[in-house]
């Protein structure tokens, strides 16, 4: 805990992820909220691109050299190794970890390194009902073991919340935590906003943009969409497939810079990259689809639906809790690219159904996709879980 010049104390809270995407695209919202309530928030992650960014809001960064999103149980063990001398080093009161492989080592290596608080929040179970059983019992028995060295487990998907009741892993230690979006950020456009972002893309008023937006890897669903956009310009004319999002090598799913000149030869998808400014791109959508094939409580189809763009997603975990199907999108059966094409297609041919539905998701979105609740809930974690250790809470700084 680190004492300030006013007197306030600062609770040093540290965030752990493999890659820095995470704490910048996912997380930094939440990060700077808990450093205006007075936390001292360091981050800790492979080195990377998104670092900057990070910095620069007043965040520190710690780079950890050995950490992999891959399986690779000679740089496990380093990153194992170089974790433990950096918690001690650094003595915080909190560790919170976040995806799969930080969550399941750093649980157990903040133990060891003597931290007050140690806590974890589940984006989303590595493995769901439909992957195979062995899978399915290494990811889960992980997950058993690694919670039992945590204090809380922050779920943001409800169905995770019931998995982890299975695995019996107690009840007072789960907390379903949602998840949430900037709503002031993600709005829907007015008519001249909606225009200008068509018309940068090139959109004519008659043509219907579905887009996506994403990492580029085939867990995505691509394929999918790859088939719906051959199959679906001769059914609705005027019809285009725009996806935006980074290229993703590390992954072992992931698609090449070379491959995108070949489908947009054979499909007609225009890629559209990695934007930063990824809300003119909802803007100018009539569709947005998720064909997924696992998530855990997805950010970009919460930001569609912020937009007022109905949305057609992957009958999954996450997915289901982000469309009311029939209300504000569909749902279509995982991998059955028909059902896919058939809601698209309704939607297409309807514009009244798509502003009611615009309308609809929006209202879902206000209701249930706010990120500032999502930051009280963690908040309310943090200075709960300190007082049970004797630690003065985080004081938000004078003035």
């Amino acid at each position: 805990m680190t004492a300030q010049p006013d007197g306030s104390h600062r609770p040093k809270v540290l965030h752990l992820t493999t890659s820095d995407s995470s704490l910048d695209l996912l997380l930094r919202p939440q990060l700077e909220a808990f450093q205006a309530a007075g936390y001292e928030v360091i981050t800790a992650s492979a080195p990377g691109r998104y670092v900057h960014a990070v910095e620069a809001s007043g965040i520190r960064h710690i780079p950890l050299q050995h950490a992999t999103r891959s399986m690779d149980l000679k740089r496990d063990a380093a990153m194992v190794r170089e974790l433990y001398r950096t918690l001690r080093r650094e003595r915080p009161d909190i560790v919170h970890t976040h995806n799969p492989k930080p969550g399941w080592f750093g649980r157990v290596v903040s133990q060891a390194a003597r931290v007050p608080v140690v806590l974890n929040t589940v984006h989303g179970l590595y493995a769901t009902e439909s992957d195979p059983r062995y899978k399915r019992y290494l990811v889960y028995t992980l997950e058993r073991i690694a919670a039992a060295f945590s204090a809380l487990e922050l779920v943001q998907s409800a169905e995770d919340v019931d998995v982890l009741r299975k695995l019996r892993v107690p009840e007072e230690r789960l907390v379903n935590l949602g998840n949430g979006i900037d709503l002031e950020r993600f709005d829907v456009p007015t008519p001249e906003e909606r225009k200008a972002a068509r018309a940068a893309l090139g959109i004519a008023d008659d043509e219907i943009a579905v887009g996506v937006v994403g990492r580029l890897v085939w867990e995505k669903g691509l394929r999918e969409v790859f088939e719906a956009s051959r199959r679906l310009p001769t059914r609705v004319p005027g019809i285009r497939f725009l996806v935006a999002g980074p290229l993703d090598p590390e992954k072992a799913d992931g698609l090449l810079g070379p491959d995108l000149d070949d489908i947009m030869a054979q499909s007609g998808v225009e890629f559209l990259g990695e934007r930063i400014d990824i809300e003119a791109v909802y803007d100018a959508l009539d569709i947005y689809l998720l064909a997924s094939h696992r998530e855990g409580f997805p950010r970009s189809a919460m930001e569609a639906a912020a937009t007022g763009v109905p949305v057609v997603a992957s009958n999954i975990r996450g997915c289901r809790q982000v469309v009311d199907d029939g209300v504000t999108g569909y749902l279509f059966g995982v991998g059955r690219v028909g059902e896919l094409c058939d809601a698209v297609a309704k939607l297409a041919e309807d514009p009244e159904r798509r502003h009611k539905m615009s309308e609809a998701a929006r209202r879902k979105a206000e209701a249930d996709f706010d990120q500032e609740h999502v930051i009280k809930i963690v908040l309310d974690a943090y200075e709960r879980l300190l007082a049970e250790r004797g630690i003065a809470p985080a004081e938000p700084p004078a003035g």
